[in-house]
């Protein structure tokens, strides 16, 4: 999925920075204006969001080592309507979470899915990216193309760790063994080179590999889908007030077609159904 990028390199303990140009509101120092925090932002003037840029074509680097994609061109655009200067901070997907837990940034922008766990440390903001997650194999396996098959003892399924795909294989296929991987394109690979069975990964990102990597990979014709999901934002745990901010704007650009138009531009398809209902 990943194309390599020379001269990155990325932990968990130590984030890569990538300053965004947007245009920022004036930051000129007086005792009011330095006080004026009204959404309980990390920086005052700044959105700085955590992401994982990896995950082509929802949030990557570009032949130029710069951000892109779905995810990023809505912070970009978000950041410029609320006149703040954007931040990227760039880090593997186990330490979004603990990044924002411990106030690196404001926002973890990578469509993580509202679990209760995970709602005990972080809030989260309403919808914005659908999931359908699958199963895909080495082409040309003999696996049967039914759950049972699947779920047999000595069976290696790989997921990125932490994330909601590694909880769906161990729900899904309790028999297998589950192989979890710090990067996704690690995943994609042990899979490619016959160490491991298959992968559960949404479906969007299971085809930016098979484009990018022909006659590797295939999607196993399960009778129905692993999960169908939603992706959220998420900010500190309890700052309400740039949550409901983010609800309000996420609804606005869902009402007037801006999602779709984005999503269609980077992801290559039409954007799936988006619940309905907005509230402020």
């Amino acid at each position: 999925m990943k194309k390599s990028h020379i001269g990155w390199k990325v932990g968990l303990a130590v984030a890569s920075m990538l300053v965004v140009a947007v245009p920022a509101a004036s930051t000129a120092a007086t005792p009011a204006r330095a006080a004026a925090n009204p959404l309980h932002l990390v920086t005052p003037g700044k959105l700085v969001v955590g992401m994982t840029l990896q995950f082509k074509p929802q949030m990557y680097l570009d032949a130029n080592n710069k951000p892109a994609g779905y995810d990023v061109e809505l912070v970009t655009l978000l950041a410029k309507q609320l006149k703040l200067q954007l931040v990227i901070k760039n880090m593997d997907f186990a330490g979004l979470i603990p990044g924002l837990v411990s106030k690196q940034f404001d926002l973890v922008s990578v469509g993580l899915t509202n679990t209760p766990v995970r709602a005990k440390s972080i809030t989260f903001t309403r919808e914005y990216m659908p999931y359908a997650t699958v199963l895909v194999a080495k082409a040309g396996s003999t696996v049967p193309a039914t759950f049972e098959a699947w779920n047999v003892a000595g069976k290696k399924i790989t997921a990125l760790q932490g994330s909601t795909a590694a909880k769906l294989v161990t729900s899904t296929f309790p028999k297998a063994t589950l192989v979890e991987f710090p990067d996704q394109s690690a995943a994609f690979l042990e899979v490619a080179s016959g160490r491991a069975d298959g992968i559960v990964v949404e479906a969007n990102l299971a085809g930016d590999y098979e484009k990018s990597n022909p006659g590797q990979l295939a999607n196993v014709a399960l009778p129905k889908l692993i999960d169908v999901g939603y992706g959220s934002w998420a900010v500190q745990l309890g700052n309400t007030v740039l949550k409901n901010r983010l609800n309000v704007w996420l609804c606005s650009q869902q009402t007037n077609g801006t999602l779709a138009k984005l999503h269609l531009k980077t992801m290559g398809y039409k954007l799936p159904a988006l619940p309905a209902t907005c509230k402020k």
